[in-house]
């Protein structure tokens, strides 16, 4: 039998610093802070989303990978037949470095690019990979513009439109590029945030090249889009209306964003434009909130939730806010989700939902369906929320 050669390669420390309050884990320190403050690893977990779509291929598959925690383990735990062409240089620490005393492998943005490499000459049909934006920049560091990719989104940073919707439709759109004939393909940009310069509280972000993925609109998302001055006006009338109508006693969890954090200038309060805020009674509570801090408040007060979704990708939860977990979610519940966009944000969506990606189906499924957005002074329009 002819067997199809995919390329696997889990950043095993991607996505940790979300849930936690980091901006991301790109070096030692920030990865270090991640696990003082708790973080869990979670990328093997959303390959396995992605590679369960695979499952009714396993028999026509070979997954080249990458030893242990990088792609080996995930994928011999499905029963996939494994080929493993790279083992990460144990003891290294750069880029993307973790030590073993972290209880993790000690891998780096080194070692990505490596087995990308490695992978690109055997041939692999597809190279998949399960990071964030950091680790989309070690692959198109490493491959050529030829090598057909598509990226898991395991990461904090996933501005870059190399990625499918969820790990689910990653799988899903590796099936269709397998099974259905040669599906187009199209280069797509990687860009990155700077995360100290996030750390500080300053959007930088530059672009670092492209890459070929599979070209499917519906699963893949989109590039994150800022909002233009235009908006100011709808923003500052959406704050006006939230202010106004907020309730004492009650705790409001606020998601990062420039349309929120109007929500925070028309309070006269400081706050955090990539972070997770929370105020009552017109005081700050906490700036910059972890999912543990989130839920001590959830614990002590009633609660509202107020988000509003990435320009361009659509996305409310899964992107950039990890904080705001399934656990979160789950104890505010939709009834008091206030959801808030202006409304040249809903026009660049068109028919397309909004979009939310906790990991957790449970979670994903209890917000979708129709829901009124807030945009404007007194102003609303319902749209759809679907699991992304």
């Amino acid at each position: 039998m002819n067997l199809k050669k995919i390329g696997l390669i889990v950043n095993p420390i991607a996505g940790m610093g979300g849930r936690v309050g980091l901006k991301g884990t790109d070096g030692l320190a920030a990865l270090q802070e991640a696990l003082e403050r708790g973080a869990v690893p979670e990328a093997a977990t959303k390959a396995a989303r992605a590679l369960e779509k695979l499952l009714p291929l396993r028999d026509e598959l070979v997954v080249v990978t990458c030893g242990g925690e990088m792609g080996e383990n995930v994928a011999r735990r499905l029963g996939f037949r494994t080929e493993v062409v790279y083992v990460p240089q144990a003891g290294r620490a750069t880029a993307h470095g973790t030590s073993a005393s972290g209880g993790l492998p000690a891998t780096s943005g080194a070692d990505t690019q490596a087995a990308a490499r490695t992978m690109a000459a055997a041939g692999v049909a597809l190279l998949l990979f399960a990071g964030g934006d950091g680790t989309a920049r070690d692959i198109c560091a490493a491959v050529d513009g030829e090598q057909v990719v598509l990226g898991i989104p395991a990461g904090v940073k996933i501005h870059s439109p190399v990625y499918a919707n969820s790990p689910g439709q990653a799988g899903e759109l590796v099936r269709r590029y397998l099974t259905e004939g040669p599906l187009p393909v199209a280069e797509r940009e990687v860009v990155d945030i700077d995360e100290d310069a996030v750390r500080h509280d300053e959007l930088r972000t530059a672009l670092f090249g492209y890459l070929k993925v599979p070209l499917d609109e519906t699963l893949l998302q989109n590039p994150k889009a800022p909002t233009p001055e235009s908006e100011l006006a709808s923003q500052h009338g959406i704050a006006q209306d939230i202010v106004e109508t907020m309730e004492p006693g009650v705790c409001y969890i606020i998601g990062p964003g420039t349309t929120t954090r109007a929500i925070m200038q028309a309070l006269d309060l400081p706050c955090t434009l990539l972070g997770v805020d929370v105020v009552m009674d017109g005081q700050v509570l906490a700036l910059d909130a972890s999912e543990r801090e989130l839920l001590q408040y959830i614990e002590k007060y009633p609660c509202k939730l107020i988000v509003t979704p990435v320009g361009g990708q659509g996305y409310l939860l899964g992107r950039g806010n990890q904080q705001i977990s399934s656990a979160v979610v789950k104890r505010i519940g939709k009834d008091n989700l206030i959801v808030v966009a202006t409304p040249g944000k809903l026009a660049e969506l068109g028919d397309r939902p909004l979009l939310v990606d906790t990991g957790d189906p449970e979670a994903d499924s209890m917000l979708t369906g129709w829901h009124r957005i807030k945009i404007g002074y007194w102003r609303e329009r319902a749209h759809r929320i679907a699991a992304g």
